[in-house]
């Protein structure tokens, strides 16, 4: 095997990570949304997240980790659309707005 075809390998193997990770992360800031937004009787729109930034940073040991922040819509009375942000460190939730409720994680 060449040193391109496993520089190659070697990439698609990252992206395969990365893609699978992301799935991961995405789910558990999905359920932290809807128990987050049950808790404060307060209706999810769309039971949908989207995601609006991914970087690299380091963790508070010093490795380097994805910082995720995805965004969704809920409304308090049915109404409105109202906006919050849920924050990810790797697949811990560190921070998770909805306005009315503002969770912090350890």
């Amino acid at each position: 095997m060449s040193f391109s075809e496993l520089i190659a390998l070697g990439t698609l193997a990252a992206f395969v990570w990365f893609w699978f990770d992301s799935l991961t992360a995405r789910e558990t800031a999905l359920r932290a949304v809807r128990s987050a937004c049950q808790a404060e009787h307060l209706q999810l729109l769309d039971e949908t997240i989207a995601i609006r930034s991914v970087k690299l940073t380091r963790s508070e040991f010093g490795t380097l980790v994805v910082r995720r922040i995805y965004e969704f819509e809920y409304s308090d009375t049915g109404n409105t659309r109202l906006r919050g942000t849920i924050h990810l460190l790797g697949s811990r939730v560190t921070l998770l707005d909805v306005g009315v409720l503002l969770v912090t994680g350890t």
